[in-house]
């Protein structure tokens, strides 16, 4: 997972532009605002990639840290902000260490997704809050086949066109790795959030998670 990361980091902006018509930076402005936190709060982005959550937290006046375990991607981070390599789940913060925190499009590729959300638990304050911004499937029929059609046969030929065909092969399979949402609500519930909010994004393209750390700040 690593290797195939840094292998599409140079061309991942390009790639992310095309293959969702540019629709990608909505969604992460939505996620940013989801979140809820006032400027000058700290706010990780998880496998923050090339940077693009972390350009719009930091303009919206959070400190913000870096956080993916791929160094091509950090190597090819545009964002002006700190960054670290680091596992999911063993991330090099103290306990309650931000106030906040976000994810773009990595959840099915963690290994251990209990493990990674009781992490977060850890490092979000009590009364921090996260947000987390994946992939999903429409339900309306004709939205399903185009999505269909576009995600899982166009994409991984535009792919090996712009950056690298294996990869782009993998990533439109990856969605069936992400657990569904019932089951995505009740583990994050587990690990220590609660006012768990789910959302659909472009009739069902991508999909918002919001949550609030238990306790109180």
């Amino acid at each position: 997972m690593r290797q195939m990361f840094d292998t599409i980091a140079p061309r991942y902006d390009l790639v992310n532009r095309v293959m969702t018509f540019g629709l990608d930076r909505s969604w992460r402005a939505t996620a940013v605002a989801a979140l809820g936190l006032p400027p000058g709060t700290t706010v990780m982005d998880l496998a923050c990639g090339t940077g693009d959550l972390s350009a719009l937290l930091a303009a919206r006046g959070h400190r913000v840290l870096g956080v993916d375990l791929s160094m091509g991607m950090l190597r090819a981070n545009h964002a002006d902000a700190p960054r670290v390599q680091a596992d999911s789940l063993a991330l090099p913060l103290a306990d309650g260490a931000v106030d906040g925190a976000t994810c773009g499009y990595a959840l099915r590729n963690f290994t251990d997704l209990e493990g990674t959300f009781a992490e977060l638990a850890r490092v979000v304050r009590p009364g921090g809050r996260i947000s987390l911004l994946d992939v999903a499937e429409p339900t309306n029929p004709v939205l399903a086949l185009g999505h269909s059609l576009w995600f899982r046969r166009a994409v991984p030929v535009l792919g090996g066109l712009l950056s690298d065909r294996a990869a782009y092969d993998y990533l439109p399979r990856s969605t069936a790795y992400l657990p569904p949402t019932p089951e995505l609500r009740s583990l994050l519930l587990r690990a220590g959030f609660s006012t768990v909010n789910h959302r659909v994004l472009s009739g069902g393209l991508s999909q918002l998670f919001t949550a609030t750390r238990v306790g109180y700040p």
